[in-house]
């Protein structure tokens, strides 16, 4: 069977300012049923920042593998191209990242206020991303 490439070359990425090897295209806001659909691309070989999630994330990895660190950057797991993962919020930060190429994962993101905690390394909250920061970005897709 012939290897297939996710092709990317019509997806409009947007960028976080603060969150270095991620970038991001919203899909869509059902702001009714509070889901939020993003395709996330984390550079490879990188490490975003420091975070936790909020709210309940559903993802699927559609390229690379997505990998998951430790607050510490010790690698705490893989999630190969093609792994469906459900994580429910947790106070347990971590960062997140792409293998030897760049990962692209689908998430579902499901709430309507505060989704993810960025921490400084004292593991203050340096930024609170809402479910209203990505419909932003959504619009701005959508005009």
């Amino acid at each position: 069977m012939a290897d297939l490439i996710f092709d990317e070359r019509n997806i409009r990425w947007k960028q976080i300012d603060g969150v270095d090897h991620l970038s991001l295209s919203v899909l869509d806001v059902d702001g009714a049923n509070g889901v939020i659909h993003v395709l996330f691309k984390f550079a490879a070989k990188r490490q975003i920042v420091l975070h936790r999630h909020l709210t309940l994330n559903k993802t699927m990895t559609i390229r690379g593998e997505h990998r998951l660190y430790h607050a510490d950057g010790r690698l705490k797991e893989v999630r190969p191209c093609g792994r469906f993962t459900v994580a429910q919020p947790t106070d347990e930060p971590h960062r997140e990242g792409g293998g030897d190429i760049d990962a692209i994962v689908l998430f579902a993101i499901y709430g309507a206020g505060a989704l993810y905690e960025a921490l400084d390394d004292s593991m203050n909250v340096a930024m609170t991303l809402r479910a209203q920061d990505f419909a932003a970005l959504y619009d701005l897709d959508q005009a």
